[in-house]
C-alpha cells in the first residue's frame, strides 16, 4: 500500500491497529492482555516478519482456545495489535511509541531483524516496557546495558555460526573459507562469529569483506572468494542478497564445493528450483527437529495448526514461524512466574526460568543481558531430488552431506 508524503501517523495507526484474532464474546480490559508488534507489510523483511507474525498468532490462538493465560491468579484473553514498519528502521520508533503511548499495550515483541528491533529497544527501555524479541540477533543489541528485554528464542550472532562452521571443519577439504557480509548488524555479528570459530578449527580465512544495502551485483564478491582458493563461501545476508548471489554464480559458472546460506531452507528460497540445490543452510522448523518440549505445543502440532488457521497463504511454516511461535510460549511462561506485566519483574522471571523450558524450537537458555545462548539451529543440504535433509549435528541428522558438490556443468 503506497500512502502519500502528508500520511499521517494517526493515520497509519487507524490503517493498521487491528486485532490479529477475533475474540469469540467481548471481554472487559481486565480480562485481556493486549501485546503490541509492527509487522512488515512491504519491503525486503515482509515475508520473514509475517511467517513471524503467523507464529505469534497460532500462540494465541492456542492460548485463548485454551481459555487464556495464567497471570496473578486470573486468566487472560491475548490480543495483538499490530502497527505497519513497513521494514523502514526509520519509521520503528514512531510506531511503537504508537503501540505504548496511544493503543496502552501490556508488553510488545519485536519487529523482524536486529536492524528494526535495534530501533525499537531505545522505545521500550525509555518507557519501561517489556520487550519480547523472537528474532534479532545482533549481540549489539544485548551489550548495551538494556533493563527489559529478552530473545525469548533466537541465539546471538556471534554464536549463530557454531554448527555450519563445525560442519564445514570436519568435511576436510583445502580448509579455506571466504567470508563476505552485509554491513548490517545481524550479517555482520553472524560474519564474526564465523571468522573467530573457523580460525579456532584451524580453517584459513582467505577473504572477510562486507557489502552495503542495496548492492545488486556479487560479481566481483565471488571472483575475489573463488581467486582465493576457498573451498567453503559463506555469504551472511538476508534471503534476497544471497538468492542473488546463487543466480550470479550459475551465470559466472563459479561453483563452491560448500556453500553456506542461512535462508536456503526457506520455502521462498527452495522456489528457485534446481539452483537451489546442494545449499547448505540452517534451521529450526523441520520433520527432523523433534524436542521433547516442556511447554507449548510440539513442532507437528504447530503444523496442523498453521495449516488450519492459514490455508491460503503461499508459503508453508519455517524457522521464522517456529522462533515467533516460541517466543509466545516462553512469554506466558514469564508471565505466570512474574504475576503482572511489570518490565523488572518480567525480566526477574525470564532469568529465573532460564534453562527451565524446553519449546518446539529448542531449549530456552539466557544471560543477564537478555542473549539468547539455548536454541542452536540444525543444518540442512538441499538434496537433489530429494529435498532438504538434516545433516549436522550427529544427534538429529538424517543423511550424509554431500561434499564437494558437483559443479554446475555436471549436475
Amino acid at each position: 500500500m503506497k500512502f502519500p508524503k502528508l500520511f499521517t501517523l494517526a493515520a497509519a495507526v487507524a490503517a493498521f491497529a487491528v486485532p490479529t484474532l477475533t475474540l469469540p464474546s467481548p471481554v472487559s480490559a481486565q480480562e485481556t492482555l493486549k501485546i503490541g508488534m509492527t509487522v512488515s507489510s512491504a519491503g525486503r523483511f515482509a515475508l520473514a516478519s509475517q511467517s513471524g507474525e503467523r507464529g505469534v498468532q497460532i500462540w494465541m490462538d492456542d492460548v485463548n482456545r485454551r481459555g487464556g493465560l495464567e497471570m496473578g491468579g486470573k486468566k487472560y484473553k491475548v490480543e495483538l495489535v499490530k502497527l505497519d514498519d513497513r521494514s523502514d528502521k526509520q519509521m520503528v520508533p514512531r510506531v511503537y511509541e504508537t503501540l505504548i503511548q496511544e493503543q496502552k499495550v501490556d508488553l510488545l515483541f519485536g519487529p523482524f531483524g536486529s536492524t528494526l528491533t535495534s530501533a525499537a529497544t531505545a522505545v521500550t527501555e525509555r518507557n519501561k516496557k517489556f520487550l519480547v524479541i523472537w528474532s534479532a540477533a545482533s549481540d549489539s543489541i544485548y551489550d548495551q546495558g538494556a533493563k527489559y528485554l529478552i530473545s525469548a528464542s533466537q541465539i546471538a550472532s556471534s554464536m549463530m555460526a557454531i554448527p555450519s562452521v563445525e560442519l564445514a571443519a570436519k568435511l576436510g577439504g583445502n580448509k579455506k573459507i571466504a567470508i563476505v557480509y552485509l554491513d548490517e548488524p545481524f550479517p555482520a555479528g553472524m560474519a564474526a562469529g564465523a571468522e573467530k570459530l573457523a580460525k579456532e578449527k584451524g580453517l584459513q580465512v582467505t577473504q572477510y569483506e562486507k557489502f552495503a544495502a542495496g548492492t545488486k551485483d556479487f560479481s566481483i564478491l565471488i571472483q575475489k572468494a573463488r581467486a582465493s582458493g576457498a573451498d567453503f563461501f559463506y555469504p551472511v545476508a538476508y534471503e534476497g542478497d544471497q538468492m542473488a548471489m546463487v543466480r550470479q554464480m550459475k551465470e559466472m559458472n563459479v561453483n563452491f564445493p560448500f556453500t553456506f546460506m542461512l535462508y536456503a531452507a526457506q520455502p521462498q528460497f527452495q522456489d528457485i528450483g534446481k539452483d537451489a540445490e546442494y545449499i547448505y543452510s540452517h534451521t529450526l522448523y523441520h520433520p527432523a527437529i523433534n524436542w521433547k518440549v516442556t511447554d507449548g505445543l510440539n513442532r507437528e502440532e504447530v503444523g496442523k495448526r498453521y495449516k488450519a488457521l492459514f490455508p491460503d497463504v503461499a508459503y508453508d511454516a519455517d524457522f521464522q514461524t517456529a522462533l515467533a511461535y516460541a517466543a509466545g510460549v516462553v512469554t506466558e511462561k514469564i508471565l505466570a512466574t512474574a504475576g503482572t506485566t511489570d518490565a523488572a519483574k518480567m525480566k526477574e522471571a525470564a532469568l529465573a526460568l532460564s534453562g527451565k523450558i524446553v519449546t518446539m524450537a529448542g531449549p530456552y537458555k539466557i544471560e543477564e543481558s537478555g542473549k539468547q545462548v539455548g536454541m542452536q539451529n540444525v543444518i540442512m543440504q538441499n538434496m537433489p531430488g530429494k529435498g532438504l535433509a538434516a545433516v549436522y549435528p550427529e544427534s538429529v541428522k538424517t543423511a550424509d552431506p554431500i561434499f564437494p558438490v558437483p559443479g554446475w556443468d555436471k549436475r
